[in-house]
C-alpha cells in the first residue's frame, strides 16, 4: 500500500488526517470522503467541438468568397466584356503507343 488511496480503501487513516481529528474521537467512526477523480470528457468533447466549428466557419467563408467570385465575374462580363474560363482538362501524359508489332 503505497498510495494513500490505497491506505484509505484498507480502512488505515494516514498520518496527516489522524493529526486533523479531534482528541476523543472514536476513529472506527470516521469517514474520509475523498475528490472524485477528474472527468476529462467535458475538456475534450469542448475540444472537438471547437475544431468541428472553426472547420464549418472556414467552409462557409470559403464558399462565400466563391460565390462572391463568380458573381463579380458574371457582372464584368456582362458589362465589359470580360471573361474567365476555368480550364478543367486533364494533363496526365498517357503512355507511349508501340509503334509497331
Amino acid at each position: 500500500m503505497h498510495l494513500p488511496e490505497d491506505q484509505l480503501r484498507a480502512g488505515h487513516i494516514p498520518a496527516d488526517l489522524y493529526r486533523q481529528i479531534p482528541p476523543g474521537t472514536d476513529v472506527r467512526q470516521v469517514v474520509i470522503v475523498q475528490e472524485a477523480p477528474r472527468s476529462y470528457t467535458g475538456p475534450i468533447v469542448l475540444t472537438l467541438l471547437i475544431t468541428m466549428g472553426s472547420v464549418v466557419v472556414l467552409l462557409v467563408i470559403a464558399f462565400v468568397a466563391q460565390a462572391v467570385a463568380a458573381s463579380i465575374v458574371s457582372v464584368l462580363s456582362a458589362t465589359c466584356g470580360i471573361s474567365y474560363t476555368i480550364s478543367r482538362t486533364s494533363k496526365r501524359k498517357r503512355p507511349p503507343r508501340a509503334l509497331g508489332k
